[in-house]
């Protein structure tokens, strides 16, 4: 007969508490790591296509408020190496690596919070099998051998309910944890890329320009 969710939560014990904490807490994290991700996310050729466009043309500051109205990470990036246009290669580049510096962060927030339930929650259903475990070995030591074998095989299965919780919980977040890693640093690669090609359209003919 399946038992409710609350009465898995009593049979378990007290470590169930816990992993519950972890699930909650992953469970906010994922949602709000998909809504600013995808907020995040644009067509960086689609959009370097069109900056490339306007920056050979020396429109320097409709390239500005085309980053301007664009709200993703790229974009910003983009912005602080525009507006050093008339510095040196070097400038440009270190005020493009300043900004990245500060968009980064934001693109991995609270993964390592994630990454921490994800690891966490195993560990205390285990520990929560183990104190199981050693309760049902300290009845049969009392009862010096005399256990009903039903009672025995509850107590075990009860034990076993905080391991299958912290999997459970753990498999998807890890699962989650790892995609947006990937999506991240997939991110941070096209930064890196939209960026190099940014220096040099800025540098390319940077004696011939005239703003």
């Amino acid at each position: 007969m399946p038992m409710d969710p609350l009465e898995i939560m009593f049979k378990g014990g007290i470590l169930m508490w816990p992993i519950m904490l972890c699930s909650v807490i992953g469970v906010c994290i994922i949602i709000e790591r998909f809504w600013f991700l995808r907020r995040a996310g644009i067509d960086t050729s689609e959009f370097m296509d069109t900056i490339r466009q306007v920056l050979r043309q020396n429109r320097i500051q409709d390239a500005i408020d085309i980053c301007n109205r664009v709200d993703a990470p790229v974009a910003r990036i983009l912005k602080a190496g525009i507006l050093k246009f008339k510095k040196s290669k070097e400038e440009i580049r270190e005020s493009i690596e300043d900004a990245g510096q500060m968009e980064i962060p934001r693109l991995e927030r609270y993964l390592s919070a994630l990454a921490t339930c994800a690891s966490i929650a195993p560990l205390l259903g285990l520990l929560g099998t183990v104190q199981g475990m050693i309760k049902c070995f300290a009845a049969i030591q009392n009862k010096r051998g005399q256990v009903n074998p039903s009672d025995l095989a509850e107590g075990i299965s009860n034990a076993l309910i905080t391991t299958a919780a912290g999997l459970t919980v753990a498999i998807p977040l890890l699962v989650f944890y790892n995609y947006f890693v990937s999506r991240v640093d997939n991110m941070i690669v096209e930064m890196e890329i939209s960026s190099s090609e940014l220096v040099d359209l800025l540098t390319r003919h940077q004696g011939d320009k005239e703003i």
